[in-house]
């Protein structure tokens, strides 16, 4: 059930917010499939909206992963930052208090991040690295549990939060969105439904809630219902929506194995994009919602689409072992992804892609599913090379702890990378355009403190 108290309606943060575009019925070039109608998990004035016609792009030939799966207090005083860890970026694997972190995730520009831990939520400043403030929510005892803070989505650098208990005392039900004015340093509405969330997307006009099969899409002004999507099982709360003003692109995945579904709310149309033979493991999608990058769950194959168009602009490879991708991310001029993975290593790639209009992107040839992409001075020896010869590979690296879970962005900076890792870590790190190779590394800090624990 979604309500807010009568005193303290939450009005859109943004003053000018995007006009309205709920979805509806269009008939699409290639196939008619009305998705079916189902109840919603939550109660809303507003009567569900008519389903989308989809239309399915084909899957990409060329070299894939084999089909196997596998499967953020209430003291608001800014702090000081914590001292650098020593020279040559030298840290204690895990950090003392990355016990008690739950969640982290960045905002929407990447110039901020918020951790979720069991006893509340913070919220950091990348650059220059400082503690903007935090909320000792176990101290309040007002959520009725614990602490316990599973999921924080920042608005920008606004006051409003969404806010999910976890952890083993959650401070609210973790069934529940909770939206956070820190300005009155409390909830101001709620969303309420029938399973656990899994995540929560923000735009200054909409709020994503994501669970396990379905996805609800809400006016921010008034917290009403204006889209439901069914979903493939979606445990981690994979999840993107564009940010520029304009029109909305949101990308989730389909129902099939591998598959993403992009919706385009302001031209009124949902495209299936057949992204992996395997199942669709992270995405990213840039901000203005022209690009989308995604991987599988076997995490060796990047693959860069055209959101309009849902077909196949680049092909980026990570490494030729199996691994578990974290995240994806673009760099706000659209010319580098970034990469992080279980395996300790941050990649950067070059985008070679035109996006100047997204109508004359130009896909990437498909490839021969059988033989590598081999200029004609090599073709002799077709057949011996690996598939992914004509895969590209990171001009950057950057090198942690394998087997932690690491988060990454392009910092405000020219050519900096910004990464958050699950032990308490955060890292800011220069690579060379040009060069290529090792990444700088520019300062590491731990931002939870073992003084900082209650």
């Amino acid at each position: 059930m979604a309500t807010t108290p009568a005193a303290a309606a939450p009005a859109p943060p943004n003053p000018n917010p995007v006009p309205d575009d709920p979805p509806s019925q269009e008939v699409v070039e290639e196939e008619e499939a009305t998705e079916p109608e189902r109840e919603p998990e939550t109660s809303s004035s507003s009567p569900p909206p008519p389903a989308l016609t989809t239309s399915i792009e084909p899957t990409p030939s060329g070299d894939d992963e084999s089909e196997s799966d596998d499967s953020s207090s209430v003291s608001s005083a800014a702090s000081s930052a914590p001292a650098p860890a020593a020279a040559g970026g030298a840290v204690e694997r895990p950090f003392p208090a990355a016990k008690d972190l739950l969640h982290i995730s960045f905002n929407q520009d990447y110039g901020c991040f918020a951790a979720g831990t069991k006893s509340g939520f913070r919220i950091y400043n990348c650059d220059p690295f400082r503690e903007i403030f935090r909320r000792d929510l176990a101290a309040e005892g007002d959520g009725g549990g614990g602490g316990g803070i599973g999921v924080v989505e920042m608005l920008f650098r606004c006051n409003i939060l969404a806010l999910v208990g976890g952890g083993d005392n959650p401070h609210y039900p973790p069934n529940k969105v909770m939206i956070w004015d820190d300005h009155q340093s409390r909830c101001i509405g709620e969303l309420s439904f029938h399973s656990p969330v899994r995540g929560v997307r923000l735009r200054r006009d909409r709020i994503i809630v994501v669970l396990e099969n379905k996805i609800f899409v809400y006016n921010f002004a008034d917290l009403k219902l204006v889209h439901q999507i069914e979903t493939a099982p979606n445990p981690k709360g994979l999840c993107a929506v564009s940010q520029q003003p304009g029109s909305i692109v949101l990308v989730c995945p389909g129902v099939q194995k591998g598959q993403i579904r992009v919706e385009h709310y302001g031209a009124r149309k949902t495209k299936f994009i057949n992204a992996h033979t395997s199942r669709v493991a992270c995405f990213a999608l840039s901000q203005d919602g022209r690009l989308i990058a995604t991987a599988s769950t076997k995490g060796t194959l990047v693959r860069i689409y055209n959101a309009a168009e849902g077909n196949l602009l680049q092909e980026v490879r990570r490494g030729a072992d199996r691994a578990e991708i974290y995240s994806l991310a673009f760099s706000n001029n659209l010319q580098y992804l970034s990469v992080s993975s279980d395996k300790g290593t941050i990649h950067v790639f070059n985008l070679k892609i035109n996006v100047g209009s997204t109508a004359n992107d130009k896909p990437m040839p498909a490839p021969d599913p059988e033989v590598p992409h081999i200029s004609p001075p090599l073709s002799f020896i077709k057949g011996v090379l690996p598939k992914y010869f004509h895969s590209e590979w990171s001009v950057a690296q950057f090198r942690l702890h394998e087997g932690e879970q690491y988060i990454v962005a392009f910092g405000h900076e020219k050519n900096t990378v910004a990464v958050v890792g699950m032990d308490g870590s955060f890292y800011r790190c220069q690579f060379d355009p040009v060069n290529g190779g090792e990444m700088l590394q520019l300062e590491c800090y731990n931002f939870l403190k073992p003084s900082d624990q209650p």
